[in-house]
């Protein structure tokens, strides 16, 4: 399967790593930063869902999603993502992506509107989850030649963890590092993260990044 992330911002905050463990499936553990763990909440553009190298399906290929993410790690040193929620606008490809990957995909209605330097996510479920509100927006700055140990162990992440079948799948993907910038939060009303299983707001988040995006090639899924 190949696909794009365009217009991605990134917002991680620190959360323990007992309660994160807890919401991993079995085989995982949590993958944590000098003993810290994270959730994050990624808003982007998908773009060209298409299969074995052909062109993106029109209209149902192409569409806002925002996903809630936690960081993992199997038996075999696979480090990957949970993902606690993946909102999407198009019915379609939700329901493809719950029955046949496993993956918590949500029915929303979504926007995501450019003006100048600002960047702005919103969102409102419809179907297939509880009921949350999303609304994010960011100003892009500076690019950053660099990033930290951190900002890269945040985004660098090249397969996801998923139960199918009733047991553990390490599913790889493929795509150039990101192309990151600094961004400032200039507005965040999220109800995504506590409806993920962390119970309440968990205040401003303690990283913001913005990249215009990557290409991206899944493999198949691995025992």
């Amino acid at each position: 399967m190949t696909q794009s992330w365009l217009k991605a911002t990134f917002l991680h905050w620190n959360v323990d790593p007992e309660t994160v463990a807890r919401l991993l499936p079995a085989g995982c553990e949590p993958d944590l930063f000098d003993g810290k763990a994270y959730v994050g909440l990624v808003a982007f553009r998908m773009h060209g869902v298409g299969w074995f190298g052909l062109p993106g399906i029109p209209y149902l290929g192409s569409f806002p999603e925002t996903n809630i993410r936690l960081y993992s790690v199997d038996a075999k040193g696979r480090r990957g993502v949970v993902f606690r929620s993946l909102d999407a606008t198009r019915l379609i490809p939700v329901l493809t992506a719950r029955t046949g990957f496993g993956l918590p995909y949500v029915w929303s209605r979504m926007r995501l509107d450019v003006a100048a330097d600002t960047v702005t996510y919103t969102s409102s479920r419809r179907w297939l989850g509880p009921r949350a509100d999303s609304r994010i927006a960011v100003r892009v700055s500076e690019p950053l030649p660099e990033p930290t140990d951190l900002e890269h162990f945040l985004t660098a992440r090249w397969g996801l963890h998923t139960e199918l079948g009733g047991s553990l799948k390490f599913i790889p993907n493929d795509h150039p590092r990101w192309p990151l910038c600094r961004a400032d939060l200039l507005e965040c009303e999220d109800g995504l993260v506590p409806a993920a299983g962390f119970g309440g707001p968990l205040g401003d988040p303690m990283s913001v990044l913005y990249s215009p995006g990557v290409a991206v090639r899944f493999g198949r899924p691995e025992r």
